[in-house]
This record gives C-alpha cells, structure tokens and sequence, in this order.
C-alpha cells in the first residue's frame, strides 16, 4: 500500500533546497516557534482574542473572563509578556494588559479567520 503523503521515489532539487536552507538560517524562526508555542494554549488564545476585542483589560476581568483564578491568569499574562505579545502598565494596584502591538492582532485574526473557514469545509 502507497503512502499518499509521501513521494514515491527520493528526488531533491539541490539548487532549491540549499537557497532554501540558507533562507531559513537567516531567519530567526525561534522566536517564531515559541510565539505560536505560547499561542497554542486555550486560555491564552482567549486572551489574545479578548485583547483584540477590548484595547486593554485589568488582570480581574481577564481572569473573569477566561473563568481561572487571578494566579492562573496571572501565569498566562507572564507567558505571553515573555514572548511579547502583551504589555502593562500600572495603575496604582491595578495592571492593565494590551497587545503589543497591531501584528499580534492580525496573526490572531488571521488565525480565526483560517479556522472558521477550515470548520464550514
């Protein structure tokens, strides 16, 4: 029995694959890997969305909104500040989180957008 995913002899463009492997050294893919990394999670991903939806939220209505506690929460938001996807600022007790920036917003868009597409297939 053939394997569909697979070629059925072993062939390479060398030329291709070698520009290719040069293109992607040169890229700090990484960095890359461990953003998504940090997105695969659920609650993470509803926080993201939920910061596309409102410009900044305070840690309590975060947590409120993921339905964890605020030390769960809290785990989450540090997660995703490491790998700069999200900022705070202080306001007084109180920690407001917002996208770090536009991109943030449009990969997690873009996301949605791919998997409501994938689900009416």
């Amino acid at each position: 029995m053939t394997n569909t995913h697979n070629c059925d002899i072993y062939c390479y463009n060398e030329q291709k694959v070698q520009s290719l492997q040069k293109l992607i050294e040169s890229k700090d893919l990484l960095t890359t890997a461990l953003m998504f990394k940090a997105l695969a999670d659920e609650n993470r991903a509803k926080i993201i969305y939920a910061l596309c939806t409102e410009n900044e939220l305070c840690v309590c209505d975060i947590s409120n909104i993921i339905g964890a506690s605020i030390a769960t929460t809290s785990h989450h938001l540090r997660t995703l500040y490491k790998q700069r996807l999200v900022k705070f600022r202080k306001d007084g007790k109180l920690a407001f989180y917002s996208l770090d920036d536009e991109h943030i917003k449009q990969l997690m868009l873009v996301a949605m957008e791919h998997s409501e597409h994938e689900n009416c297939k």
